[in-house]
């Protein structure tokens, strides 16, 4: 019988240059709450040690290609052995009627909708899905099964733990994803907000703050450009959008644009631009930043 070391010997992974490198060289993955609580979910079914190995596959570009199924997440990770292993990540999907109950909490609230049309995850959904007795983000291994074609006994392993990180970044740049790992796309969930949201008679008072009565041009142009209330207590909120260029992302790539994409090769245009706004937001009056 082999010594029981000669199986679990440690092993250095084949370097690549073809890997999908994790954009985070050190510290945290996710930029954005939800793909932080994505991360969440991972590290607390992954041992530390997996987890610190994992990190170190995601930033040396060990994963080779993540793909979307509709069971869930499929990838490839270069190991110590030539050929890559195969990982498998499965989402629990929500049944029809737990997603009917989703809807309705969700529709209940009109800045749930107007956040989710923006392209942006409203900080309070995970409320509306608890209110319908589902999670929205795995809570247990049940709602998590994996599988990677390596060795290793335990399950999550470090290719695993490698996949979920970067999958978290893709959560950063697409929060819709989380909706599709869970049986619907953005658009189906739009509909169904929107078809909610049509059937309601009753205006809430939050909305009623939000109602402005359209008067005819031709009876307000005279004081046209008079300040219709004053600007105390305006509040203006200046940072950077949550998700970047969210417009683009919500149109999709153009089929006239070759690879990388539209997005990509118009990133660093969009981030000069919002670095260059803030800059003169924040101007002083002497001229001085």
């Amino acid at each position: 019988m082999m010594p029981y070391d000669y199986y679990f010997k440690p092993t250095k992974a084949i370097e690549t240059e073809d890997g999908i490198k994790a954009q985070s060289k050190r510290g945290a993955f996710a930029k954005s709450w939800w793909a932080q609580r994505w991360i969440a979910a991972l590290e607390r079914l992954v041992d530390a040690g997996r987890l610190s190995r994992g990190r170190r596959y995601a930033r040396k570009g060990q994963v080779l290609s993540i793909d979307e199924t509709k069971d869930g997440i499929v990838a490839r990770v270069q190991g110590s052995m030539r050929t890559p292993y195969k990982i498998s990540i499965k989402i629990n999907h929500l049944t029809d009627a737990e997603w009917d109950k989703v809807f309705d909490a969700l529709s209940e609230q009109a800045i749930f909708t107007a956040q989710l049309l923006a392209g942006e995850m409203p900080q309070d959904i995970e409320r509306a899905f608890e209110r319908a007795k589902v999670s929205l983000f795995p809570a247990t291994h049940k709602d998590l099964p994996t599988d990677c074609s390596c060795p290793d006994y335990s399950n999550p392993c470090k290719h695993i733990a490698a996949t979920h990180y970067i999958l978290g970044e893709r959560f950063d740049e697409d929060p819709f994803l989380i909706f599709r790992l869970r049986g619907r796309t953005q658009e189906q969930v739009m509909q169904e907000l929107r078809k909610r949201r049509a059937g309601s008679d009753e205006i809430t008072e939050e909305e009623a703050e939000g109602v402005e009565v359209v008067i005819p041009l031709e009876e307000q142009i005279e004081n046209f450009w008079d300040l219709r209330a004053p600007l105390e207590g305006f509040a203006v909120s200046i940072r950077p959008p949550a998700i970047e260029m969210p417009l683009l992302k919500r149109l999709g790539e153009p089929n006239f644009v070759s690879k990388p994409g539209l997005q990509s090769m118009l990133s660093a245009a969009y981030q000069a631009v919002s670095q260059k706004a803030i800059q003169t937001a924040f101007k002083d009056t002497s001229g001085e930043a």
